[in-house]
């Protein structure tokens, strides 16, 4: 996206559309998403980015996904996105007929089961291969990883502030010295 914007492109795009790619960018999953990363990227240089992931791994078909990505673009361009936010879109990986509807959710909670698998390389080298499954903690209506599963596609506006501001006032009180 960079490179792109910066020097093969003789004027930045109007959008970004990152994906679609397979697996569902849910929850924390945001955070380490590729996906999700180059859609940052263009809004931090200050173009219009959504996301876009088909949830699942498995025989994916593209095609429902696409049809929704390109008819909300016109509304997306002529709406516009408020500074600092990417859209990040999830879409259940069913049949077009077998979508409940489009949602506007919120990052859900979950977290990643994790496992190690201790490999060998064709060089008897020892690697470790990041294994695991994501475990969705969300119950509340409203949260991506739930209007997934109910087959709704999700939009959910996104942003990269991680400051926690309820803790700022709490530090300042420590003391902190060198």
């Amino acid at each position: 996206v960079k490179l792109a914007i910066t020097v093969l492109l003789e004027e930045p795009p109007k959008l970004v559309v990152s994906g679609i790619n397979m697996g569902g960018n849910l929850g924390i999953c945001a955070l380490y998403s590729g996906t999700v990363s180059a859609a940052t990227e263009a809004m931090i240089m200050g173009v219009p980015s959504i996301a876009v992931s088909l949830d699942t791994y498995e025989n994916p078909d593209f095609k429902p996904a696409a049809k929704f990505t390109r008819k909300f673009i016109p509304q997306l361009l002529e709406k516009g996105l408020p500074e600092g936010v990417v859209l990040n879109i999830n879409v259940p990986a069913v049949s077009e007929s077998e979508f409940a509807g489009v949602a506007i959710t919120r990052q859900g909670k979950s977290r990643v089961i994790e496992e190690f698998d201790c490999r060998k390389d064709p060089h008897g080298r020892t690697y470790y291969w990041l294994a695991g499954e994501m475990l969705f903690e969300e119950t509340e209506e409203g949260a991506d990883c739930v209007m997934i599963a109910k087959k709704y596609i999700s939009v959910a506006p996104i942003h990269f502030d991680l400051t926690h501001y309820p803790s700022l006032d709490k530090l300042k009180d420590w003391k902190i010295e060198l």
